[in-house]
């Protein structure tokens, strides 16, 4: 990438009516166009989520009991596919395969071509394999299981992808907020998916699942494609009050002027703070992944659910986590605007009060009597693991911004393990279908989320790390137990920018 051809405004001090003019009504997206990527984001979230979740539900409908026509033309009883639970365990988990592949060069090629343009390809490959899916299971289960592969191939750069964007877009006092509203679409792509696919297979037979949302994803990708840019200097759209708000904000970066960045790997990979977000993320994927995956079987085999119900309660959970996943992101913004809390004392606190108290709730759900109660424990417990992204997920962004794409593919890289083993494991413990089987695996997901509370605890930070600064004399400054105060000496190693501290001082 050229330097020219990037607009590059001077790093000069922000005025109270730049910042009011980019403060004032934030909710009025449509005139912030940080926000409009932070929406359809979120959209390309629920797609990634929606294509993702699909087979779990599918899978249900394909191997109940139902009468069957042949292809002689004769009757028959019993499921379309005949899969014991191990190879259900292998279909659902052959998408991770491909999905933990792609991690790392995600964020590779995120940082080479824009990480608009792999984030908007990844998922439209993917809704295109979508459409091709109930083909390939009616020629092979192999089939199926290599077209799921491919999927994950391509849905993989998502996340490495998205951390590129933020390091353009995301002025630093609101990367919680933006990067928690584009997250959370993939609960609401849970939410809204689960009980739809249920509808639809239930009405339209399940390769429905696969024709409906593969189109949707196809149309978000053209929108993404036409609307978002690399970064705020290339959109023609965006105001000049915004363009150098967010300039300002973010400081002179060589991911902003296009230089080529060279991350540091054997500094990244000895650094705790790094491992603590990998810690992290594993831990709260290993309690995703398994009820993204089994929770349907699971209420059907527990509490005798049928398939209608199933995606309709599966769905509640993730409906409780996108919300307050949107709560979380403005209060860990305004804790830090407010400096009552500083980054890191943030980033502790959401996340190591979610994996506890998503620990006991997990343990409850599985000693629950009846379906209501399950569900509310488990609603408790995964809802409140909104506030766990406003801790780990935006964490890159605070220790290494340039080198956050490929911190986001080696944490996600590590907590897509999650994926591939959590289904094995399940199918290999679940053998007769009872509470008792189940609750062998939320113990399972209990233990890793203290385990992650412990490990998150003891290494986190929020300060920008030694092996990330640039030899410059401007860059961000959000921390204020990194640097000191407006008004006093700063510590020799802190980035100043002031932008930030103005902004700082006009909101307090």
């Amino acid at each position: 990438m050229s330097e020219g051809r990037y607009r590059y405004m001077p790093l000069i001090g922000l005025s109270s009516e730049d910042i009011a003019d980019q403060e004032q009504s934030t909710w009025k997206f449509w005139r912030r166009r940080r926000y409009i990527v932070a929406v359809l984001a979120f959209f390309g979230f629920f797609n990634v989520y929606a294509l993702r979740v699909n087979l779990s539900i599918a899978v249900v409908a394909m191997t109940e009991n139902k009468t069957l026509i042949l292809s002689n033309g004769n009757l028959s009883y019993g499921p379309e596919f005949d899969w014991d639970n191990q190879m259900k365990g292998l279909v659902l988990s052959s998408f991770f395969y491909g999905y933990i592949v792609t991690q790392l060069p995600g964020g590779w090629l995120a940082t080479r071509f824009g990480g608009n343009r792999v984030f908007g390809i990844g998922i439209g490959a993917t809704a295109l394999l979508t459409l091709l899916t109930p083909l390939c299971a009616h020629i092979s289960t192999s089939l199926l299981v290599a077209i799921r592969v491919l999927e994950g191939i391509f849905e993989g750069v998502t996340y490495p992808c998205i951390h590129a964007v933020w390091a353009r877009w995301a002025p630093p006092l609101e990367r919680s907020r933006l990067a928690t509203l584009a997250f959370s679409g993939s609960y609401a792509g849970t939410v809204v998916s689960m009980p739809v696919c249920s509808i639809l297979a239930a009405k339209l037979g399940w390769p429905s699942i696969f024709y409906v949302f593969g189109v949707i994803g196809l149309i978000w990708f053209a929108i993404w494609w036409g609307v978002v840019k690399e970064g705020p200097e290339c959109d023609p759209n965006i105001s000049p009050s915004e363009l150098k708000y967010i300039q300002d904000s973010l400081g002179n970066r060589p991911e902003l002027s296009g230089k080529v960045i060279n991350h540091p790997w054997k500094d990244i990979l000895k650094s705790g703070p790094v491992w603590a977000i990998v810690a992290a993320h594993f831990s709260e994927n290993w309690g995703f992944y398994t009820l993204l995956t089994f929770l349907p079987t699971f209420m059907r085999d527990v509490f005798d659910f049928k398939l209608s119900a199933t995606g309709v309660l599966s769905a509640i959970p993730y409906l409780a986590m996108a919300i307050i996943l949107q709560i979380a992101g403005h209060l860990a913004d305004w804790l830090q605007r407010k400096r009552i809390l500083n980054t890191t004392q943030v980033r502790k606190l959401f996340n190591c009060s979610a994996f506890l108290a998503q620990t006991i709730f997990m343990v409850a759900a599985s000693f629950a009597p009846n379906a209501t109660g399950c569900i509310i424990f488990l609603v408790i417990a995964v809802g409140l693991g909104g506030f766990a992204w406003s801790g780990f997920s935006v964490n890159h962004l605070d220790i290494a911004p340039q080198h956050a794409s490929v911190l986001m593919g080696l944490s996600n890289t590590v907590a897509t393990l999650p994926g591939i083993i959590s289904p094995l494991l399940a199918g290999a413990i679940v053998t007769h279908n009872t509470a008792e089987e189940w609750r062998v695996v939320f113990f399972i997901s209990s233990g890793i989320y203290l385990v992650g509370a412990v490990i998150y605890g003891i290494w986190c930070s929020g300060v920008r790390q030694p092996w990330a600064m640039e030899q410059s004399t401007e860059s961000i400054h959000t921390e204020t137990d990194q640097c000191s105060s407006p008004g006093t000496e700063k510590d020799s190693h802190c980035y100043t920018n002031s932008a930030i501290d103005l902004t700082e001082q006009d909101e307090n």
